[in-house]
């Protein structure tokens, strides 16, 4: 793959950027202290700014590497607050391919958000990157994670059986896929 690191991208309604550590006190507001919002993650809540302006300089002092994608998800009539965040991990370069994660805070769910801020990852990570796989998975008791991913062309290929770890424990993980000759 062709690294370029985590690039600014805009859609319709949202704008994908870095984070900076000034944008601390809009993660924990928006949803890094919402149990409900991480009840599925692998990161407990933050319980306080402090732990998200230590989240934050770690993400920023990686964005020096090429193979770093991490997106605060800013909505263009909310200001430059950041409501959510979506990137990749789990690289593999000897098949091309990325994995997916993302969350957004409560207020903004069920508005198509998180599937416009996908929809542009997918879209940046083939024709910029060269990925030919882009993958995510979710835990079987969060749905809405998997309708996003469906809804941005990835396809359902299967549930592995207590294969992950979230906040509530060991979990089943139902995993997607979309590969370049499908986008």
């Amino acid at each position: 793959m062709n690294h370029c690191g985590t690039k600014r991208l805009e859609t319709d309604r949202i704008i994908l950027r870095r984070f900076s550590t000034e944008d601390a006190e809009a993660m924990y507001r928006n949803w890094a202290s919402d149990s409900e919002v991480t009840e599925y993650l692998t990161w407990p809540a933050h319980t306080s700014v402090e732990d998200s302006r230590e989240a934050l300089k770690e993400w920023t002092a990686s964005y020096s590497r090429k193979d770093y994608y991490q997106w605060a998800i800013v909505l263009k009539s909310h200001g430059n607050d950041p409501i959510g965040s979506i990137g990749a991990g789990n690289l593999n370069d000897d098949i091309d391919m990325v994995h997916i994660g993302y969350c957004l805070g409560k207020a903004w769910w069920h508005q198509g958000i998180m599937s416009e801020a996908l929809k542009a990852v997918i879209k940046f990570f083939f024709d910029e990157v060269g990925a030919n796989r882009i993958e995510s998975r979710h835990d079987p008791r969060n749905p809405h994670s998997g309708m996003v991913m469906k809804k941005c062309g990835m396809k359902y290929e299967g549930t592995l059986r207590e294969s992950d770890r979230n906040n509530q424990g060991v979990c089943d993980a139902c995993w997607y896929a979309i590969l370049k000759s499908e986008h």
